[in-house]
């Protein structure tokens, strides 16, 4: 599956700065990886377990996640290159050794670079629940998604998803339950872990009243 970049990506003069500084040190286009799996004690320069997350959009919870568990080698994916732009920023400001960036899609990513097994946990937070009927299929989380992802867990690797947009919720857990390699660690929906923070997104669709899911599920 090609990737396909917005369009109308603009980035500010601080963002497109961070990129020229510090793209080629911790990034990397999904395109133009080697073919193969993924070298990433070679990339971070050691072995850790590594958490790949899959949308980190402005990177807020991923440089604060990234930050907190520094035993961690942290991965992410994102196609919006302001948002991994202003992740490069907050990599720099914070001095953060343990996250690394690729811009591209998740897809061909986990088909193509990571190996079966090889994950510690892989984390979807708000992808995009494209909520016109038309435009579903068009949705992150399938069933086939959720087959490939946990395919690149280890055995007792977390998936963990998480939404603020109910019938997409419902559909998660639907995929997620129905993929015999998992199993939920909630009756339904899980509680919150308290080392995933709230960002402004989230605490912005609990303003609106919408009620923000989390999903936890576990390799067998």
């Amino acid at each position: 599956m090609q990737t396909i970049y917005p369009q109308r990506a603009r980035m500010t003069t601080g963002q497109q700065r961070a990129w020229e500084r510090n793209w080629h040190r911790w990034g990397a286009d999904v395109l133009d990886l080697p073919e193969g799996r993924l070298d990433t004690s070679g990339w971070f320069g050691r072995a850790a377990p590594v958490v790949l997350e899959i949308g980190s959009g402005m990177g807020e919870s991923t440089a604060s996640m990234a930050l907190a568990a520094p035993e961690i080698n942290h991965l992410a994916v994102e196609v919006y290159q302001p948002g991994l732009a202003q992740l490069l920023l907050r990599i720099e400001q914070a001095q953060i050794t343990n996250l690394r960036l690729l811009r591209g899609d998740a897809h061909a990513l986990l088909h193509d670079h990571i190996s079966a097994g090889s994950l510690h946990a892989v984390r979807a937070y708000f992808p995009d629940p494209w909520p016109k009927r038309r435009h579903h299929k068009r949705r992150l989380i399938t069933s086939e998604f959720v087959a490939l992802m946990a395919s690149r867990l280890a055995p007792g690797g977390t998936l963990h998803l998480a939404t603020d947009w109910q019938p997409y919720a419902l559909e998660m857990l639907a995929a997620c339950t129905a993929e015999p390699t998992l199993r939920n660690t909630a009756a339904r929906f899980a509680t919150r872990p308290r080392w995933r923070p709230v960002t402004k997104f989230e605490q912005r669709a609990r303003d609106e009243g919408r009620a923000v899911r989390d999903l936890l599920f576990t390799k067998h």
